[in-house]
């Protein structure tokens, strides 16, 4: 039995892109309703994805990462004001005469990294420490970036209640992370066992129903008309620029090994589109949800392709 789930885990592995298609278009055809109880079940899905990746890193590593903190803190740097300033640029040659659609942009790019950040830099053998570091501190600089961006860019102040945001990242990343490193320590690393067998398959299968109940509870709030086709077009290239800007913020570094570059991808590039889904709807008008709802369609894919690309450019 063992061996069929290493089998089935590896096979899953490698075979991303189907996992993340077939979530994304069963989604197209499953009527989902959101609500509380969803949301806390997409939490659990992410608690455990995220426990399941900690199991196979050691708590040490990890600490180790937080004595020197300057690559999460560049990530930070690159998500909170350098994609935004993108997004900025993008929206303005598009839509100069749209501040709805410019200002779905400008959300989408400063919101906090997303948690599958983390379970795509264990998929592409990238750098977890860094990943976790840098998740786990936008947690707790989210609730004061944001309304600062708000305020600075709207022109007003937004009071937002993060508490409720906070203590969801808290569960899906930092308890489970450190639960899962302290596992790892305790078991001498026999917990990778897990991890790569039963433990991993299961993840992906969570990753599919996220992704599925996303597409499902967002895929009501597009009108597909003609007008649509040119922000799908806006907005996969804004979302292909997040990823693109961690490959270039890597230059930055010293220690520009392939594991930190992958990293950067990746955690630059996946974004808590949810999170800032629920933002605009709540605080602007709908049309303002736009882009986000778009950019959770396109997020998944395009990890899956850039990870696919960047693997045969380095085999090239």
């Amino acid at each position: 039995m063992s061996i069929f789930f290493i089998q089935l885990n590896d096979w899953l592995s490698k075979n991303m892109f189907i996992v993340v298609l077939s979530g994304l278009f069963l989604g197209f055809f499953v009527t989902i309703t959101d609500s509380p109880t969803l949301r806390q079940i997409v939490v659990i899905l992410f608690a455990y994805m995220t426990f399941i990746t900690a199991l196979g890193t050691s708590f040490k590593e990890f600490t180790t990462v937080l004595k020197k903190p300057w690559i999460p803190i560049w990530v930070l740097i690159l998500v909170h004001f350098v994609t935004p300033l993108t997004a900025w640029a993008v929206g303005m040659i598009f839509y100069p005469n749209d501040p709805d659609i410019r200002l779905g942009y400008l959300i989408g790019s400063s919101i906090p990294i997303g948690v599958t950040s983390i379970i795509w830099t264990s998929l592409i053998k990238g750098d977890l420490g860094i990943s976790f570091v840098a998740v786990t501190l936008d947690t707790f600089i989210v609730p004061t970036v944001l309304p600062l961006f708000f305020h600075l860019v709207v022109g007003q102040t937004i009071n937002i209640s993060y508490s409720k945001m906070v203590i969801d990242l808290m569960l899906m990343v930092t308890v489970p992370s450190i639960i899962g490193m302290l596992l790892h320590d305790w078991t001498k690393g026999k917990s990778v066992n897990f991890a790569n067998s039963i433990g991993g398959a299961t993840s992906k299968g969570a990753l599919f129903l996220v992704i599925l109940i996303n597409s499902a509870v967002v895929m009501p709030q597009i009108n597909w008309d003609i007008s649509i086709l040119k922000t799908l077009l806006v907005t996969l290239f804004v979302v292909s620029a997040s990823f693109f800007v961690g490959y270039l913020g890597s230059f930055a570094l010293k220690e520009r090994t392939q594991s930190i570059i992958l990293t950067m991808i990746f955690n630059v590039g996946i974004r808590n589109n949810a999170c800032g889904l629920v933002i605009a709807l709540t605080y602007f008008p709908p049309r303002v949800a736009v882009p986000m709802t778009l950019a959770i369609l396109y997020q998944q894919p395009l990890a899956t392709i850039v990870s696919h690309l960047y693997k045969r450019l380095q085999t090239a």
